[in-house]
């Protein structure tokens, strides 16, 4: 090859270099100086729903146009993304997945410090040290519509018929240990993408938006995690009919356990988080009872035999079921139903190992006794208040008595376990069912304690209101979440 040929080759290849450098400084020059980030509207961005071209209902490569908030597909030419940036004139867009920001139809990246606090609301980020301090903020905090709000006391939508999962949600999202660990960062990226990472990931997710202390408004749509549980549950549970919330917090419970990526060590081994949390083990003595058409002789033989003696069980709960005594038929003077009232130290009287109940079966009948040897650092309590006769379902409206603070529940441990048991409590969160038993009629709401203030907030939808303590005990509590208090050496 020539002298002279190989300079002009040499010539051809700086130019094709400058000519990248200049292009390249032209994009970064554009990337730096958008001028269309004052088009921007945040208060039309929600990023509580699936995230799906709303042209063309897929999920890959999916945009959020932050000036009129909906999703659309690509940003090619041709695509809804750009059809829509051209006839509308709507320039600025976010990748929802990799939260990059552009604008079209030129195509090239926006890079701008001012739009982080997007960022922060479509995907919540927690350090250790704030986590840590969530339970001590007694300060609300300012939505961008200028609406006040505590972090962890917000409304959640009410879709259809689904405030049955949203109360289960809310008293969830204040267990601390729960709440802590889907908080942390190196939690939620470990999940993937299948069917059943699904569920704990937008559970993950729902938490950091409830505890989220820049949100853009006061409330948060659970859409996703809806969604989510729907298709996780195979449509047992659905956001369109109303369900019982003990059977979506068994569910739930048991659908988290089995994760994988739920596991922790502990000194006794590998266990999940929910179990670390929540559950508890009791002792059950059982003994067959002897029928009554039997003579004296009979029975006496029939005490002796193995089929007749007391057999005790151990086993594990996640919670405590506790009876209601019958509603009284008795009317006042002005010809209405007394209202009864019982104490809730009398329902948990079950659990005392001393107290025995009936249970019968289709051909006999048994006598059983309830003991406690091991308290959850978290305890759950499930008031049994709906009951299915012959012809329909009944409720029982009995009011149940308890304080909210400093429960001694230690005569309810065996003997050998009260001297190396904490067994205090305070409650943290009420669930109360309101109305008709009849499903579509009764609806749910919840009363949570905030511990940064002290106060006692009641949530119903999106509706969020200070309640004194005493007016706990006035509703019908349905479902209570107990904290252990830390052990006084």
């Amino acid at each position: 090859m020539s002298k002279r040929k190989l300079e002009e080759e040499e010539e051809v290849v700086e130019s094709e270099e400058d000519d990248k450098l200049y292009l390249n400084r032209k994009v970064d020059e554009r990337s730096h100086q958008c001028p269309y980030l004052d088009t921007i509207n945040r208060g039309v961005l929600d990023f509580d729903f699936e995230k799906l071209c709303s042209i063309s209902l897929s999920k890959i490569n999916c945009y959020a146009c932050l000036v009129c908030g909906k999703y659309f597909q690509g940003r090619g030419i041709g695509t809804h993304a750009y059809l829509h940036s051209v006839s509308c004139g709507h320039h600025v867009f976010l990748n929802l997945q990799t939260l990059k920001f552009y604008c079209l139809p030129d195509n090239y990246q926006i890079i701008d410090s001012s739009l982080d606090d997007i960022i922060y609301v479509l995907k919540p980020t927690f350090t250790v040290t704030e986590i840590n301090e969530l339970d001590n903020n007694s300060k609300p905090s300012i939505a961008y519509d200028g609406t006040s709000y505590l972090p962890g006391i917000v409304g959640l939508n009410n879709i259809k018929q689904n405030d049955y999962c949203n109360v289960i949600l809310q008293a969830l999202s204040h267990v601390k240990v729960i709440r802590n660990f889907f908080l942390l960062d190196s939690n939620l990226d470990a999940f993937g993408q299948k069917r059943s990472d699904l569920l704990v990931q937008r559970f993950g997710e729902l938490l950091r938006k409830l505890w989220n202390p820049k949100n853009f408004k006061a409330h948060v749509s659970p859409h996703e995690m809806l969604q989510a549980v729907v298709l996780y549950s195979q449509k047992k549970f659905q956001i369109t009919q109303q369900g019982d919330p003990i059977l979506f917090l068994n569910w739930f419970l048991v659908s988290l356990h089995k994760h994988k990526h739920l596991e922790v060590k502990g000194p006794k081994g590998s266990s999940s988080i929910i179990h670390k949390t929540f559950l508890g083990s009791m002792k059950t003595y059982t003994r067959k009872v002897i029928p009554i058409d039997r003579s004296i002789e009979e029975k006496l033989a029939l005490m002796e035999s193995k089929e007749y003696g007391e057999k005790c069980e151990e086993g594990q709960f996640l919670y405590l079921t506790l009876d209601l005594p019958p509603t009284p038929l008795f009317r006042d003077e002005m010809s209405e139903n007394i209202i009864p009232q019982v104490p809730l130290s009398h329902l948990l009287a079950k659990f005392d190992g001393i107290t025995e109940k009936e249970y019968k079966t289709y051909k006999d009948s048994f006598l059983k006794r309830f003991v406690i040897t091991k308290f959850p650092k978290y305890l759950i309590l499930y008031i049994k208040r709906f009951n299915q006769n012959t012809f329909f379902l009944e409720k029982n409206p009995t009011i149940v008595n308890f304080p909210v603070k400093n429960v001694d529940l230690s005569e309810l441990l065996e003997p050998e376990s009260r001297k190396d048991q904490n067994a205090c409590y305070d409650l943290i969160a009420n669930i109360v069912h309101e109305g008709a038993p009849e499903s579509g009629k009764g609806t749910y709401r919840i009363h949570l304690l905030h511990k940064g203030t002290g106060k006692w907030f009641e949530i119903q939808d999106l509706h969020v209101n200070e309640i004194l303590p005493q007016m706990i005990t006035l509703s019908e509590s349905y479902i209570q979440i107990w904290e252990q208090l830390p052990s006084v050496d």
